[in-house]
């Protein structure tokens, strides 16, 4: 399934607001139903340079492209990454399947 970007100010701050929130212990989740299956990412500046706060948005990118198959429904999501050392794919992808079997999406 194909799923569009969330890329206005307005979309995040809707979310941010009226969205339910998961947590793991590298990831937050914020979501909520919607028509249309649609993914952002907010990652601050204090989580480096913009190298590797890039990087960091395409690990996410594709755990998500490869988990959003198990998720019942179309929702609107946020994804914020915890500060840490080091990022791996492996680990998003896990947590992110987590939340979603957790929350029951």
């Amino acid at each position: 399934m194909k799923y569009l970007r969330l890329k206005k100010q307005t979309d995040f701050q809707k979310l941010f607001q009226k969205g339910k929130r998961a947590f793991s212990p590298s990831l937050t989740m914020i979501y909520s139903k919607s028509d249309k299956m649609r993914m952002g990412i907010s990652v601050g500046k204090r989580h480096g340079k913009s190298v590797k706060r890039n990087r960091i948005k395409r690990l996410l990118r594709e755990s998500f492209r490869l988990t959003q198959n198990e998720m019942q429904g179309t929702y609107s999501i946020v994804l914020i990454p915890k500060v840490s050392d080091e990022y791996d794919f492996s680990t998003f992808k896990r947590h992110l399947q987590c939340m979603i079997k957790k929350e029951k999406m």
